[in-house]
């Protein structure tokens, strides 16, 4: 989450793009702890933090190796949207309403290659942790309605890791999601939880959190509070949907993508345009 988001996925994203895929918007175990328990409130507003200046490339990854269970719906109702006449972002976003945000992403390291860790769990079982994350009601009291598609949750992990759940990045970004330990700290203490990034579940949890804490932040900011990852709402620019918006700051981090007074930004464009073609075309959706 966030660094170099690797160098080890190039063959997928080369299949794709030999094959047209990639437009500009077309698209162990362990007892399961429920995110949806003693969550926080939205903290105050305050300004995002940027990431450093030396964000990481955004060239395709390269996979080396390449080949739920829902938690209960919040009894919270969704809040009333403010009605709009665009479901485009605002030009001039309003204040964040989270005051303490996530670490910025780490420099990619050159000429390292990623090692590996423990064993690695089997497709199956990477298939029901990724469902069980997206399934989970992170915000159940300000922001029940936001979900994360399972689609996005699948893809995003096959772009970060090719499903590899005991990977470790140069960059410290570890297993399936490619969670950094200092990102994994912070998600923690922000929602009340205390999951273990090497574990394969915990990791899908911790990716599905970051996924979700962006939805808000981004949301909130451009969106009014349309929390919609659809891709429908999305047109043939990058930075005309929250989807391809918190798809972006997955990788690249939320201070380049939303920031005070200025308008929203894709700085990754590839790395988007590779996990919407992923939502709809990877092969990691028919297993």
């Amino acid at each position: 989450m966030r660094r170099g988001f690797g160098r080890w996925a190039a063959v997928a994203v080369a299949a794709l793009l030999a094959t047209g895929t990639l437009t500009a918007c077309g698209e162990q175990e362990r007892p399961v702890r429920e995110v949806a328990a003693d969550l926080p409130t939205a903290a105050p507003a305050d300004e995002p933090q940027e990431a450093p200046a030396d964000a990481p490339s955004e060239e395709p990854p390269a996979v080396a190796a390449m080949g739920g269970r829902p938690s209960p719906s919040a009894s919270a109702s969704p809040r009333a949207k403010p009605s709009r006449t665009s479901t485009g972002p605002l030009t001039k976003p309003d204040p964040p309403t989270e005051t303490k945000v996530p670490p910025p992403p780490r420099k990619p390291v050159a000429g390292c290659k990623p090692s590996y860790r423990g064993t690695a769990a089997s497709r199956s079982q990477v298939k029901a942790a990724l469902a069980d994350a997206a399934a989970r009601t992170y915000w159940p009291t300000s922001a029940p309605d936001i979900r994360i598609p399972s689609a996005l949750m699948k893809a995003t992990a096959w772009q970060e890791s090719g499903w590899q759940s005991n990977i470790i990045a140069c960059d410290t970004g570890i297993g399936l999601m490619q969670v950094m330990p200092d990102t994994a700290e912070w998600m923690n203490q922000r929602f009340g939880q205390s999951y273990d990034v090497e574990d394969y579940q915990d990791n899908a949890y911790l990716g599905g959190s970051y996924l979700a804490w962006l939805t808000k932040y981004i949301g909130d900011m451009y969106f009014k509070a349309d929390y919609r990852l659809d891709a429908s709402l999305c047109t043939a620019e990058l930075d005309s949907c929250l989807l391809n918006a918190v798809i972006s700051a997955y990788n690249f981090g939320h201070g380049k993508v939303a920031q005070k007074d200025k308008p929203l930004d894709i700085p990754n464009p590839q790395y988007v345009r590779n996990v919407r073609a992923l939502m709809t075309e990877c092969e990691c959706l028919s297993f």
